[in-house]
């Protein structure tokens, strides 16, 4: 005959094995109202990188620039960029299918990339995260205008809603 000791150390050995064994299937269920497992987050604010919907070749050209922080100043910005023609902001085309422009405070040109967002968002900026802190959004295109903002708030301050107004060509 078994000792009653032994019985209960067997039998607790038996639940214990059952239970870690329901666990280990709970574990690996799907069932949302089971697992406390759920995907991490993305950071909000940032999405992957995906095209824009305004392609490089539609903002490569001579441009005249001005900015505004008011947007009741918009309709007078614009007219000043017009008028800076004479000494035209010249985006170029970039060797991997971006546009050559300055990032803030920078004194060289470098090659940048358009990219959309989810939200349906362009942005102009530095391969990364969109939208990242050099970016800048396009806040309105329409061909012959082109606004934009700068994400980082320091440079948004300083620097305004960036107004581009396409030049004639050349006669």
């Amino acid at each position: 005959m078994i000792r009653s000791v032994n019985a209960r150390t067997v039998a607790n050995l038996a639940i214990a094995s059952a239970l870690t064994m329901f666990l280990a299937g709970c574990g690996s269920m799907s069932l949302p109202s089971l697992s406390s497992n759920s995907p991490e987050p993305v950071e909000p604010g940032v999405a992957p990188e995906m095209p824009a919907s305004i392609r490089a070749d539609e903002i490569v050209g001579r441009w005249g620039l001005a900015s505004f922080q008011n947007p009741a100043d918009r309709a007078r910005t614009e007219a000043a960029a017009r008028g800076q023609c004479k000494q035209p902001y010249v985006i170029g085309a970039g060797q991997s299918g971006g546009v050559v422009m300055h990032l803030a405070d920078q004194a060289t040109p470098q090659e940048l990339r358009l990219k959309g967002s989810p939200s349906g968002k362009n942005y102009i900026g530095p391969a990364g995260p969109t939208p990242g802190e050099q970016d800048r959004e396009i806040v309105s295109f329409d061909g012959r205008v082109l606004v934009t903002r700068f994400i980082d708030k320091d440079a948004a301050v300083r620097y305004g809603n960036m107004v581009y107004v396409r030049c004639a060509p050349r006669a």
